[in-house]
């Protein structure tokens, strides 16, 4: 149980730390553009950075996914390296399907996987909305600046 926590954990951090790095990286590639975001037209900007927003975000849950699924085909969970990248895949986005399930000794690791995967995506969502916030508010204020 103890080797499961341990394991987890540092699965979880690692997760967690390449979301971060990510996102660091993401808001210093839109900060660089951000005069460029700030000119008309908006709307076609905005939905150009929601667009990449969501490659970049779905690159970077897909790392956390596979980080998961390596260690379980480590660990010996399952046979092929295959059914350890669908049950990453499925825990990690809480799907649960329950089609393939891991050994009764490793349980509690896929636990932490979807718990991992659901901080996920709370983190994106709130990284993605501020991004898109900050964007607009950006553009916002070039507006009355140009009307001025």
């Amino acid at each position: 149980m103890f080797i499961q926590f341990a394991i987890g954990s540092v699965l979880f951090l690692m997760s967690i730390l390449v979301a971060g790095a990510s996102f660091l990286t993401m808001e210093w590639v839109f900060g660089k553009r951000r005069r460029w975001l700030g000119r008309q037209p908006h709307r076609p900007k905005i939905i150009l950075v929601l667009m990449v927003a969501t490659v970049w975000i779905l690159v970077q849950v897909f790392a956390g996914v596979w980080m998961w699924a390596l260690a379980f085909n480590a660990l010996g969970m399952f046979d092929t390296m295959e059914l350890s990248l669908y049950f990453s895949l499925v825990a990690f986005t809480t799907l649960g399907f329950g089609d393939v399930l891991p050994p009764v000794e490793w349980r509690l690791l896929s636990g932490m996987a979807a718990a991992n995967g659901l901080l996920n995506f709370g983190f994106v969502t709130a990284i993605l909305v501020e991004a898109l916030r900050q964007i607009r508010s950006h553009q916002i204020a070039h507006m009355t600046e140009d009307d001025t």
